[in-house]
């Protein structure tokens, strides 16, 4: 039997997972979690064959969740379920260790393929994912400005180009105004741009943001 953990801050998404999840016979749902601190705190009292996460719950962002995941259990599959499109966060995800990346918009029985997969050792890339590794890992052309982020400065980069304010900002992930200041300041830096305008005409044109 595969004991899987949902982190979702969304209850729907928890039972509509979960509704999915009890018409199988292999797969069961050993555990839910509503926010990051949560899902550390579950995987450090329970085995779990796979972790569903989602990639934007409130407090840290999921991409250092995972990372700290990873770090407390590194042999456990990590299968990110996100509403945002692969080519937004699943290179980022993959490279940091998780075992598969989909968007919530996929089927059920693709959701089901997935978690298999990953629950047996496997990888779970969906064919777009799998090109971009490779042209990732192959490709000498130059690569885009927002390559030179950390993860925690990439979430913060989206926020800004969302509109959000510096204070909204800290407010959601957990932060101060000031450790998100400093954040902004090396994002201007690093991808060589004045204000938040040309942060966000530039995260428009890459498809950072819709």
């Amino acid at each position: 039997m595969i004991r899987v953990l949902i982190a979702d801050d969304h209850p729907l998404v928890r039972r509509g997972l979960k509704q999915i999840l009890s018409e199988t016979s292999d797969i069961t749902v050993a555990g839910e979690a509503q926010n990051c601190a949560g899902v550390l705190q579950k995987i450090s009292k329970k085995k779990y064959d796979v972790v569903i996460l989602d990639i934007t719950m409130p407090g840290r962002g999921g991409i250092d969740v995972l990372k700290r995941i990873k770090a407390k259990n590194p042999e456990i599959p990590v299968l990110i379920l996100s509403i945002h499109p692969e080519d937004q966060y699943a290179i980022r995800a993959i490279r940091v260790g998780a075992s598969g990346y989909l968007t919530k918009n996929c089927e059920p029985e693709e959701l089901l393929i997935a978690i298999r997969k990953v629950a047996s050792g496997g990888k779970y890339i969906q064919e777009t994912v799998a090109e971009k590794l490779a042209f990732d890992v192959s490709s000498k052309t130059s690569k885009p400005l927002h390559d030179s982020l950390s993860n925690r400065e990439y979430e913060v980069l989206r926020k800004i180009a969302a509109g959000k304010t510096v204070s909204t900002i800290a407010s959601e992930m957990s932060l101060s105004v000031k450790t998100i200041s400093t954040y902004r300041t090396r994002i201007l830096s690093k991808m060589n741009m004045k204000n938040n305008a040309e942060l966000t005409r530039y995260c428009f044109k890459q498809g950072i943001i819709d």
